[in-house]
C-alpha cells in the first residue's frame, strides 16, 4: 500500500511557493505525505483504523452543520471503504486525510471558498495562513478525536440554536400543498380577503401563531393579534397591515429557510467562536442590541446603522473606553462630500452647527472664522486639510457618549441627538457607526463590569457637567458585530430578519456552488 501513497511528483513542487494549500488538493496532500514519509495515516493493510471510523461518521453528518456533504467527497470515501485493494486503501488515505484536513479549517475558520470567490465581500471567510500539517497532526494525536471535531464548531448558543433549528425543518415533514400567497392589495384590521384563509393556514402551520386554520374572509381580532406578533418577530413595523413585506414573511418556503440558516451558520463560522460571558453583541440586519452578562441577556435595544453606501462592517473587538461629552471630529470623507458643500451654500453652515474649524490636523494647528473663506473656491482636496471639530453638547452628532473600540474601520458605538430615527423599521442611516437607542443605560452596563458602585445618577452628574470625561476600561469589553438574518430567541422563536445589504444571495450562490 505505501508503494501506492506515491501518487504525487514530489520533485516537481516548489513547496515554498503555493499557497494556501487547501487551494490546491494536490499539493496539499503531497505536502502532507512527503512530511509525514509517504505513510498511511489512517488506514492499515486491514483496512480503516477507529479515526478513520471517526472521520467518516462526522463526514456523513456535515449537512448538520449547514455544509456540502459532496464538498467532502463522503459517496467516494464510503465507496472506497468497502474495498481490501491496496489501492483503493490507499486513495482512501489520501481522501480522509484532504477532507478531515479541509473539515478542520471550515468548521474553525469557514469555508475558504467564500474568499477565493470573492475577496472583497468575504474577506473575513477562512483562514490563508492554515496549516494542515497542523490540522493532519492534532487529529492524530487526539486521544478523542470525536471530542477534538466536535470542538471545532461556534461554542456558543446562536450558532447551536441555529443547528437545532435546521435538523428540527428538515426533519419535519414536507408541506404537501403550500402554495404562494399572492399579492394584491393591502388586508387591514375589519376587511375581508379570500387570501385570509391560506394566512391563517401558513400561520397556524408554520408559525404558530393561531391555534387553528378556518376558511373566515373577515380579518378579526384573533388575526390581527397573530399578524402583529409575525411582524414583531421579522423586524417589520407592527401596524397589523398584510401588505408586500408581510406576506413576503409568509412566502418564505421551507428551502428558503433552510438556505438562509446554512447562511447564518456559515457567517459564524468565520467569526470569534468565543464570544465571552459578558459581552455586547450588535446584529446589523437586525437592527439590535444585546447586552449578556453571565451568558443572560441584561439588555436590549434598537440601533441605527450604515447606509447602503456606508455599510457597517462584521468584526469582533473590546470596548477600551467611554468618552462622555465627547467631540466630534468630523472625518475627511464627511467634511469633503457633505460639509464643503452646505458652505459654499452658507458660511454660516459650521457656526450654527458648533463646528469649529482648524487650520490642520496637527496639534499646533489655529483656528480659523469659517465665515470669512471663500468656500466656492476651495477644492475637495483642499478641504481634508482642514480639521472640523463640533463641541459637545446637545447637538453634537455623537451625543452625550460614545463606545470607543479602536479598530481599523474608525466605526464605534455612540449616542444621537437625532432621536425620531428610532421610530423608523429600517434604521439604515448612519456612515457605518452604530447609534444607539439607550446610551446610558449601556454606559452603565458597561462601568458596571468595572465596578458595582457605578450608578445612574454618577453618569449624570458627568452628562450634566457639560464636560468631556474619558474613562477607561481595566477590563475590556468584548463586542461583536454581526449580520445575522435568522436567528432564535430565548424562548427557542425564530425570527428571519430582513436582509439589509443583500447578503444572502450571493453568499448563497458560492455556499450552494459545486
Amino acid at each position: 500500500m505505501l508503494a501506492h501513497l506515491n501518487c504525487y511528483p514530489m520533485e516537481l513542487i516548489d513547496f515554498h511557493k503555493q499557497k494556501p494549500l487547501l487551494e490546491s488538493k494536490e499539493f496539499c496532500l503531497a505536502t502532507i505525505y512527503h512530511e509525514k514519509g509517504a505513510q498511511p495515516l489512517w488506514v492499515t493493510a486491514d483496512g480503516p483504523g477507529s479515526k478513520a471510523q471517526v472521520i467518516v461518521d462526522f463526514l456523513k453528518r456535515v449537512d448538520e452543520e449547514g455544509l456540502d456533504p459532496a464538498d467532502y467527497e463522503i459517496s467516494k470515501i464510503l465507496e472506497l471503504r468497502q474495498s481490501d485493494r491496496p489501492d483503493d486503501l490507499a486513495r482512501l488515505d489520501t481522501l480522509l486525510t484532504y477532507n478531515v484536513v479541509k473539515y478542520i479549517h471550515d468548521m474553525s475558520y469557514g469555508q475558504l471558498k467564500f474568499r477565493t470567490t470573492e475577496p472583497a465581500l468575504f474577506a473575513e471567510a477562512g483562514n490563508t495562513n492554515f496549516d494542515p500539517l497542523k490540522a493532519v497532526e492534532a487529529a492524530r494525536s487526539a486521544v478523542d478525536l470525536t471530542s477534538y471535531l466536535n470542538g471545532l464548531a461556534p461554542a456558543h448558543r446562536y450558532y447551536r440554536d441555529l443547528k437545532n433549528a435546521l435538523i428540527k425543518i428538515k426533519a419535519a415533514p414536507e408541506n404537501g400543498g403550500w402554495v404562494e400567497i399572492k399579492g394584491g392589495p393591502l388586508i387591514k384590521p375589519g376587511n375581508s380577503d379570500p387570501r385570509l384563509p391560506v394566512i391563517r393556514k401558513r400561520l397556524a402551520e408554520e408559525h404558530g401563531l393561531v391555534t387553528e386554520a378556518n376558511d373566515k374572509l373577515f380579518y378579526d381580532e384573533d388575526l390581527v393579534e397573530a399578524i402583529s406578533l409575525l411582524q414583531l418577530r421579522h423586524g417589520l413595523k407592527t401596524d397589523s397591515i398584510i401588505g408586500p413585506q408581510t406576506l413576503a414573511v409568509l412566502n418564505i418556503s421551507r428551502e428558503e429557510k433552510i438556505n438562509i440558516i446554512r447562511a447564518n451558520m456559515a457567517r459564524w463560522r468565520w467569526q470569534a467562536h468565543e464570544l465571552g460571558e459578558n459581552y455586547i453583541m450588535v446584529n446589523i440586519a437586525g437592527f439590535s442590541l444585546t447586552a449578556v452578562k453571565g451568558n443572560e441577556t441584561i439588555l436590549e435595544m434598537p440601533v441605527i446603522v450604515g447606509k447602503s453606501q456606508h455599510q457597517t462592517p462584521v468584526f469582533s473587538d473590546n470596548i477600551r473606553y467611554l468618552d462622555f461629552n465627547p467631540f466630534w471630529n468630523v472625518t475627511t470623507s464627511i467634511a469633503r462630500n457633505e460639509e464643503l458643500p452646505a458652505l459654499r451654500e452658507n458660511p454660516n453652515h459650521l457656526v450654527e452647527r458648533n463646528i469649529r474649524l482648524f487650520s490642520s490636523w496637527q496639534e499646533d494647528a489655529i483656528e480659523l472664522d469659517s465665515t470669512t473663506i471663500e468656500w466656492k473656491n476651495i477644492s475637495r482636496a483642499q478641504m481634508s486639510r482642514y480639521k472640523l471639530r463640533q463641541d459637545p453638547g446637545p447637538w453634537n452628532a455623537l451625543g452625550r457618549v460614545k463606545f470607543v473600540f479602536p479598530n481599523h474601520h474608525s466605526v464605534y458605538l455612540h449616542d444621537t441627538p437625532t432621536r425620531e430615527l428610532f421610530n423608523h423599521s429600517f434604521r439604515s442611516f448612519s456612515h457605518g457607526c452604530i447609534r444607539v437607542s439607550r446610551p446610558l443605560a449601556l454606559a452603565l452596563f458597561a462601568l458596571e463590569m468595572e465596578d458595582p458602585l457605578w450608578s445612574s445618577k454618577k453618569i449624570d452628574s458627568i452628562v450634566t457637567s457639560g464636560e468631556r470625561k474619558v474613562i477607561t476600561l481595566s477590563n475590556p469589553l468584548p463586542i461583536h458585530i454581526t449580520y445575522q438574518t435568522v436567528w432564535l430567541d430565548n424562548q427557542g422563536i425564530i425570527h428571519f430578519n430582513g436582509d439589509l445589504y443583500n447578503r444572502d444571495a450571493r453568499l448563497l450562490e458560492v455556499l450552494l456552488s459545486q
